[in-house]
C-alpha cells in the first residue's frame, strides 16, 4: 500500500512554506507530491529538474503535480507511471486548497476500488495561523472542519505571534487532543511514521468529549466488552445511512470477540465508512473500544445508545438462533 498523507488548512495558514520545505528535504525524495495548481506551491525556478505536460520532477527525487479532472484520476495515472518505470515514488503527498473542506477528497480515497486498494491515508496534518486562525474559525466552516479532520496540527507564524489561549481552547474544542506543533519544528517524515496509530490510542486514552464550536462536537463511545463482529458492522452501516454529511469523521479503535487481541481500525467520513482493518496487535496497553465521533446537529447520546441497541439485538440473535 502506498502511504497517502493530506495537508490541509485554511487561505493563508502556511501550507506552501510546509510544501516547499519538504520538496527541498533531501531525506524526503520519492515522494509524488499533488497540489491544485503549481502556482500555490511557489516552486522556485532551481528546484525543478525538468517536467513534461503533467508532471514536474524534482531535483530532490520528489515529483509535483497538479489535480487533473479529478483525484483519483490523477492517482491512477500517476501509478501507472510508477508501474511503467517513468515515475519513482514511495509515498503521496496531497495539499488541498485553502478553501476547501477535505471530506470529499479522504471520501474519494475510501470509496475508489482502484484507489483504496493501492493507497492508504496516513495522516490529514491541518495547518492554522495563529495570527489570522481565530478569526477563520470564528468566520469558515470549512476551516472548521479541516481542524475537526485533522490527526495532526501544525501551528504556522508563530515566529509573528504566539499562539493565543483562544485560538488553543478552540482547536481542543473542535479536535479534543489532537497532537499539535509547530510548523516550523515539524519533522516531515512524522507524516508518514508509523507511530499513527500509537498516537491514536494515546489520544483516544486521555480525550473527553466536546460540547462543540458552534455546530460542531465530538462524542467518544467507549466499551470495555469486545463486540461481536456483526455488531460492529451494523453499527458502522447504521451510522453512515443515518448520519450522513452530518458526520465529519469516525474513527477509533474496536475489540471485536471473533478476533482477540487484534483491534479493529475504523474509520468514516460523512456518509462514507471504510471496511475495518485489523491490527497484528493493539498499539498500547489500553485494550477498550474507543470510538470517536466529529459530528454536526447529531444529538450527544445517539451513537452510543444506536450500539447498544444493536449489540443486544445481535447478542439476542446468537443466543437464540432460528
Amino acid at each position: 500500500m502506498i502511504p497517502v498523507a493530506v495537508v490541509t488548512g485554511f487561505l493563508g495558514s502556511g501550507k506552501t512554506t510546509l510544501i516547499s520545505r519538504i520538496l527541498r528535504d533531501p531525506g524526503f525524495g520519492r515522494t509524488a507530491v499533488i497540489v491544485n495548481e503549481f502556482g500555490e506551491v511557489g516552486l522556485d525556478h532551481e528546484l525543478i529538474a525538468s517536467s513534461d505536460d503533467k508532471v514536474l520532477t524534482l531535483n530532490t527525487g520528489c515529483l509535483c503535480c497538479a489535480v487533473q479532472s479529478d483525484l483519483a484520476r490523477t492517482l491512477a495515472e500517476l501509478l501507472r507511471r510508477r508501474e511503467a518505470g517513468t515515475a519513482q515514488y514511495d509515498r503521496v503527498l496531497i495539499e488541498t486548497s485553502g478553501l476547501s473542506d477535505p471530506a470529499p477528497m479522504l471520501q474519494t480515497m475510501m470509496t475508489d476500488g482502484g484507489i483504496s486498494a493501492t493507497h492508504q491515508v496516513a495522516a490529514v496534518v491541518t495547518l492554522v495561523d495563529t495570527v489570522h486562525g481565530e478569526q477563520a474559525l470564528h468566520e469558515h466552516a470549512e476551516a472548521r472542519h479541516q481542524v475537526a479532520l485533522a490527526d495532526r496540527i501544525l501551528l504556522g507564524k508563530t515566529d509573528l505571534r504566539t499562539p493565543s489561549d483562544r485560538l488553543l481552547t478552540q482547536l481542543e474544542t473542535l479536535n479534543p487532543g489532537v497532537p499539535r506543533m509547530l510548523a516550523s519544528q515539524a519533522d516531515p517524515s512524522t507524516l508518514f511514521s508509523d507511530g499513527c496509530l500509537a498516537a491514536l490510542s494515546d489520544r483516544l486514552a486521555g480525550m473527553r468529549p466536546s460540547r462543540g464550536h458552534g455546530e460542531i462536537e465530538t462524542f467518544m463511545i467507549t466499551r470495555t466488552r469486545p463486540l461481536p463482529a456483526l455488531a460492529l458492522t451494523l453499527m458502522l452501516q447504521a451510522i453512515a445511512e443515518h448520519c450522513g454529511s452530518r458526520l465529519l469523521r469516525l474513527k477509533g479503535l474496536v475489540a471485536i470477540e471473533e478476533m482477540p487481541g487484534r483491534p479493529a481500525v475504523v474509520h468514516g467520513v460523512r456518509h462514507v465508512v471504510s471496511p475495518p482493518d485489523f491490527l497484528d496487535r493493539w498499539p498500547s496497553e489500553d485494550e477498550r473500544t474507543r470510538i470517536v465521533l466529529i459530528v454536526k446537529a447529531i444529538p450527544r447520546h445517539f451513537a452510543s445508545r444506536l450500539l447498544d441497541a444493536i449489540e443486544e439485538e445481535v447478542r439476542d440473535a446468537i443466543a437464540h438462533p432460528l
